[in-house]
């Protein structure tokens, strides 16, 4: 096994994670129920550590600290904070009765062909100023699930499927424009562009999705609620609520932003009577509300440390090289290089659930063959940072999907057909460069 040529055998852990699970999900017709997530994840964990490489015959016990350090990466145990705080954030939302209260708001104030299409919009909105698109689906999900009962199609869980999507959805459409998104930030200085030359480029390929969209969702049946006053809701308990959007539009980081709205909830919640600030008879305290909201994501925490460690194997085995150079390999055109960096930057985001890293490891290669072929680097930066977010965006080992299925109570694979924006993200780009639609001209290499 040649590190620089990579191997297929790298790939093997997420490979049979993906087809055992489908395999059993869609066989038995109920993922979690036959194989939960966490044993799937915990398959391709095992696998990942028992594979050998000829070339550098670690130990066991190396290896193991290896997985230990994969997992240990400052990325994921940054998004093990965010799980945490936003199960905390969604469990007393729920017992001071603000999602309610929030579904009422938005039932006062819009038309109900417009409920699910303003979900959409304002994760958007959420994902483009915060740049995260965790964040975004931590933070909209707490009140978006209120929504779900008005949904007239299919059962509970395809009721909270859709609205997961919907906020998935726009969660990266951020995460792939916002111009202080990490993926953003990698694909222009992988390529040495600019922002604003790679976000032009970007949003000619996104905007027909966002527009479609926007506009199928507006079909989907909404059941008509009952007029509702803006009188009859209890303002008080959306205060957390508007902190923060505030905070995070300002552009204050998640963690603070999310500690100080779930800070203010609890002195609402004890105030208004709620819940005591301790247990008392049969009533849970404020810290056993917090404490309950984040052990509904302690699964999700610790599957995102796995993959962690799952990454830094396939890496070592060589797995992601062998991806990138087997596609390189055969690029013959411009056109053909655009299509071999779409490909590759949305394989290898399946691979390793994180954006980031997958532009940062093919950016060198892909900046490499643009040059070669005469494809602008802008032009690269944009299909690289679109299709890792298709990638991250219908993933259902991803963090975006584990964390809207987390707080709904739903398997992230039921997610899956309803993120419909990433999946139309991806066709319209496909469109625009088979096409040849807006590229912009550059020379080849002689």
């Amino acid at each position: 096994m040649n590190k620089e040529k990579g191997s297929f055998l790298g790939l093997l852990p997420v490979l049979v994670f993906l087809i055992v699970y489908f395999a059993v999900g869609i066989g038995t017709g109920a993922f979690d129920q036959s194989l939960p997530l966490m044993m799937g994840i915990f398959l391709a964990s095992v696998i990942a550590l028992a594979l050998p490489n000829p070339n550098d015959k670690k130990t066991l016990g190396e290896k193991i600290v290896m997985f230990c350090k994969g997992g240990g990466d400052d990325t994921l145990i940054l998004m093990v904070f965010i799980y945490m705080l936003a199960g905390a954030f969604y469990s007393i939302s729920i017992a001071t009765g603000a999602r309610e209260a929030m579904g009422q708001l938005g039932v006062a104030l819009l038309p109900p062909r417009l409920i699910l299409p303003a979900i959409f919009l304002v994760s958007m909105a959420f994902s483009f100023s915060m740049g995260t698109s965790m964040g975004t689906v931590n933070t909209v999900m707490t009140f978006a699930t209120a929504f779900a009962p008005l949904i007239s199609i299919g059962n509970e869980t395809t009721k909270l499927a859709i609205i997961c999507g919907i906020v998935v959805g726009g969660a990266m459409f951020g995460d792939n424009l916002s111009f202080i998104s990490d993926t953003t930030i990698a694909a222009t200085s992988t390529q040495e562009v600019s922002m604003k030359s790679k976000f032009e480029q970007n949003i000619l390929m996104c905007l027909p999705a966002v527009i479609i969209t926007f506009i199928a969702l507006a079909f989907i049946p909404i059941t008509v609620p009952e007029a509702t006053s803006l009188a009859g809701i209890n303002w008080i308990v959306l205060l957390p609520f508007l902190l923060i959007i505030v905070l995070s539009l300002i552009g204050m980081h998640v963690l603070p932003a999310m500690t100080l709205s779930i800070a203010v909830a609890a002195v609402i919640g004890v105030a208004i009577g709620k819940f005591p600030l301790l247990h008392t008879g049969d009533t849970a305290g404020v810290f056993e509300v917090i404490h309950e909201g984040m052990m509904w994501m302690q699964d999700m925490a610790v599957i995102a440390i796995f993959i962690g460690g799952i990454c830094a194997m396939m890496n070592y085995l060589g797995g992601i090289q062998w991806l990138i150079n087997a596609l390189a390999k055969n690029v013959k055109s411009s056109k053909g290089c655009e299509l071999a960096l779409a490909f590759l930057a949305f394989i290898v985001d399946i691979a390793t659930t994180n954006n980031t890293v997958s532009i940062i490891a093919i950016g060198p290669i892909a900046r490499e063959l643009g040059d070669k072929f005469g494809v602008a680097r802008e032009r690269i930066a944009s299909i690289l940072d679109i299709f890792s977010s298709v990638g991250n965006g219908i993933s259902p080992h991803a963090g975006q999907l584990l964390a809207a299925g987390s707080l709904a109570g739903i398997s992230p694979a039921s997610i899956v057909v309803w993120c419909w924006y990433p999946i139309l993200m991806g066709i319209s780009s496909l469109i625009f460069i088979i096409l040849g639609i807006a590229t912009p001209t550059k020379k080849a290499k002689a």
